[in-house]
């Protein structure tokens, strides 16, 4: 790798996590716990990790992140999307896979804004003809 750490954002509702990428022997930590202890599901775990096992580099680096927002699945989805952004930048070469993928697609579905004078983002109140 070229430099010491490198960083990406990743987003996905309203979690946000901040992944550092250096060489290592493959440790993974985020919010300074290890990866086994903040994600217990193997699900969340596959998804964390999906970027770096297609890359072939789940154990050449270390990763850290730190998350905040949005429940489980969503800081999962935000990891990935962060580490595959990191990936890209630490070799340029590897973004037509990641691309191919989907890692690189940023999910943009959010909640939307409740509107000013209404019950809600999409309610409104009852008509009334009289």
């Amino acid at each position: 790798m070229a430099q010491a750490r490198i960083y990406a954002t990743g987003k996905r509702k309203t979690a946000v996590a901040r992944v550092y990428i250096k060489a290592g022997a493959g440790r993974i930590t985020v919010n300074g716990r290890e990866f086994e202890e903040y994600f217990p599901v193997l699900a969340l775990r596959a998804v964390v990790t999906q970027p770096l096992v297609l890359t072939g580099k789940r154990t050449l680096v270390d990763v850290d992140v730190n998350i905040g927002g949005g429940g489980p699945m969503s800081q999962a989805e935000s990891v990935k999307f962060g580490i595959a952004k990191a990936l890209q930048i630490e070799n340029p070469e590897l973004r037509t896979q990641l691309k191919r993928a989907g890692f690189l697609t940023r999910d943009a579905r959010i909640k939307e804004r409740k509107k000013y004078g209404q019950p809600g983002a999409r309610k409104r109140f009852q008509f009334s003809k009289r």
